[in-house]
């Protein structure tokens, strides 16, 4: 079943990547900004969901769902290898710099992603503590 979960995940991950890289068309015509974009979001989401949901955490859910979530949509979604080719094609054209702004601000941009998907996950996966009597905790 395991796997089912992470075809259906990827299917729906690449059909959201095709329809946001049609949308930034126009704004990703000398450098893969819809690349980018959709590389931040799927390590935001991948922080967010991985942090959210683990066994101890507030939303715990099964190992299918985070299966569909952090492997299917996001393996789906983002795109590494579409960074890497649009990486070497402006190698390959002479624009080093915009070759080496992409890997930097593509990697800085996932990383912080990841970080804050992970923290704000972890924030609201805290229990909260709203009412405390003798020996008994009342959960927000």
């Amino acid at each position: 079943m395991p796997y089912l979960w992470v075809t259906v995940g990827s299917a729906l991950g690449g059909l959201l990547r095709y329809v946001l890289t049609r949308l930034t068309l126009a704004i990703s015509a000398d450098f893969p900004y819809g690349t980018i974009l959709i590389n931040v979001l799927g390590s935001f989401v991948i922080g967010y969901v991985g942090a959210l949901t683990l066994q101890s955490g507030r939303y715990a859910v099964s190992d299918n769902l985070r299966l569909f979530v952090m492997v299917g949509i996001c393996g789906g979604f983002t795109t590494f290898s579409s960074f890497s080719l649009q990486t070497f094609d402006l190698l390959r054209a002479g624009a080093w710099g915009r070759a080496m702004a992409n890997i930097v601000v593509s990697v800085v941009l996932c990383l912080a992603a990841v970080a804050v998907g992970h923290l704000l996950g972890q924030h609201q996966a805290v229990r909260t503590v709203i009412a405390e009597s003798a020996g008994n905790q009342h959960l927000g």
